[in-house]
Parts: structure tokens; C-alpha cells; sequence
């Protein structure tokens, strides 16, 4: 289960940069549910934007965050994970993550030495920036993660926010050259990993649901499987909202895409 955490927006810190008790009240509600029902948690810090925006000006309160924490976590079970920043992306530079995580790492290395630790390359954990990533070699519990929603104009058709709120219509009919275009991607980022000798974790996959039912499950259920077979661990992106597998509001699974994922 990976957990979003967002404690810029959510008013989750104060201007001291210390987290607000009722937050982490919350949150450690969450954990416990997850952990109660059999699951793996992520601890992914979600502030994306913020960090995008201004990571200089937000890079006290990134560290703060992750340093109250791995303290406040430092003795949860192993299967409790931190994910340092969601698709790090704009002034947060390539160049300039390295530096961010590296710092965030040392920070969560001083309370979990052993823990498990996800990490992405720049430019969203795009799989073409994975060469611009730096793992420490002295540091083998990482985890490396990676995103994927290529072709955009199918699987974010209709989302005004990226832009393609009029691009409706798309599909994705399975073709030929459409898996092969996934597969070569896929490949890219598995060539990597060997190399390299880290896990990947494709940590977020879907489609917006403005897109026709039947391509959204013939596109997802290809991608999982393929994942599966490079033996990548996945999360599907999101449990609810607009890319839904679940509707919370009427308290059932939308059933075509969780068939498609689970390979019922």
C-alpha cells in the first residue's frame, strides 16, 4: 500500500517545519490499518509540486520532514518503506536531485540504518532519466523506482491538468508496434537495473478514466503482466479519485480494472 504523504498542503507542519501531532495521528492510524491486513506500506512524501517549484526554498522542511520521520518510524517492521520524493521534476534538476535524495538518505540512514529505501530518477522517474541517477554504491537496500504512462495522449486523455482535457477518443488497441513500443521502454529500464544491480518498482501505472473501458483494461492488464515478467514489483495508481479502481463513495471495486490487474 503506498501512502501519499503531503504535510506542505495538508497543513501537516508548521512554520517551524515540525509536524503537526494530529497529522501523524493520522497517519499512524493508516499504517496500522495497513499492517493489520497483511500489507506492505510505502511511505511516499508526495509534495511533488512544492519541491518542483521552489526546492531550494522548500529543501529545510523536505529534510525536516524525513528526519522527524524515520525517527518517529525507526523501529517499525521491515516491511515499512520510505519513498524519498514522488517524481522529483522542474527546478528540482536532474543534476540537482542527486544531491536532494542523497541528503534525504544520509538524514534516514542516521535512525534506519538497514531499512528498505525507494528512490527515482528526476524528470518524474521517467525510465529515460534512469542514467541520470546515482544510487551510492555503498548502500545496496535501495529500491528504484520508476513511473509509466507512455502514450499520454491515451492513458491522460481528458485530464485538463496535463493539458489534454478537449483529447478525448483515444485508444489503445494492443497493436503490434503499441506493446512493442512498452516493451523496448521496458527493456531500456531492465538493462539498467541489471547493470546496475538494483530492483526496480514501477511505482505508478494507470489510466485516466475518461478513456473507454475496454483499452484502459487491455492496456493495463499488458503492462502489469509485463511488468511481472521483468519481475518488477508495481502499485497501480490510484486506489480512487480519477484514475479509480475503487469507488469509495459507493463502496465497491470498479471490477473490469481490478480483473485486469489481479489477472482474474
Amino acid at each position: 500500500m503506498r501512502i501519499p504523504l503531503q504535510p506542505f498542503r495538508d497543513n501537516g507542519i508548521d512554520e517551524k517545519n515540525r509536524l503537526r501531532d494530529e497529522w501523524l495521528k493520522v497517519l499512524d492510524w493508516a499504517i496500522d490499518q495497513a499492517l493489520s491486513n497483511g500489507l506492505m506500506v510505502v511511505l511516499d512524501f508526495h509534495g511533488f509540486v512544492a519541491m518542483g517549484k521552489d526546492p531550494l526554498g522548500n529543501k529545510d522542511r523536505f529534510l525536516s520532514t524525513w528526519k522527524q520521520m524515520t525517527e518517529r518510524y525507526r523501529n517499525s517492521p521491515d516491511n515499512v518503506i520510505f519513498e524519498i520524493l514522488n517524481e522529483p521534476h522542474g527546478k528540482l534538476t536532474l543534476e540537482l536531485w542527486n544531491q536532494f535524495y542523497g541528503e534525504a538518505l544520509s538524514i534516514i540512514r542516521e535512525t534506519n540504518p538497514g531499512g528498505t529505501v525507494i528512490i527515482g530518477p528526476g524528470n518524474w522517474n521517467d525510465i529515460h532519466s534512469l542514467d541520470y541517477l546515482k544510487p551510492p554504491e555503498h548502500d545496496q537496500n535501495i529500491i528504484v523506482t520508476i513511473h509509466y504512462y507512455r502514450p499520454m495522449d491515451f492513458t491522460h486523455q481528458g485530464a485538463i491538468w496535463a493539458g489534454r482535457g478537449d483529447k478525448v477518443g483515444n485508444e489503445w488497441k494492443g497493436t503490434a508496434e503499441e506493446k512493442q513500443a512498452i516493451v523496448k521502454d521496458f527493456e531500456k529500464a531492465q538493462a539498467w537495473s541489471e547493470k546496475n544491480e538494483r530492483p526496480l518498482f514501477l511505482g505508478e501505472f494507470g489510466v485516466y478514466d475518461r478513456a473507454d473501458m475496454s483499452p484502459r483494461v487491455r492496456y493495463l492488464s499488458f503492462v502489469a503482466r509485463l511488468a511481472e515478467k521483468m519481475g518488477w514489483s508495481w502499485a497501480y495508481w490510484q486506489f480512487d479519485s480519477d484514475f479509480i479502481v475503487y469507488d469509495m463513495n459507493s463502496d465497491k471495486w470498479i471490477e473490469p480494472i481490478l480483473n485486469a490487474l489481479m489477472r482474474y
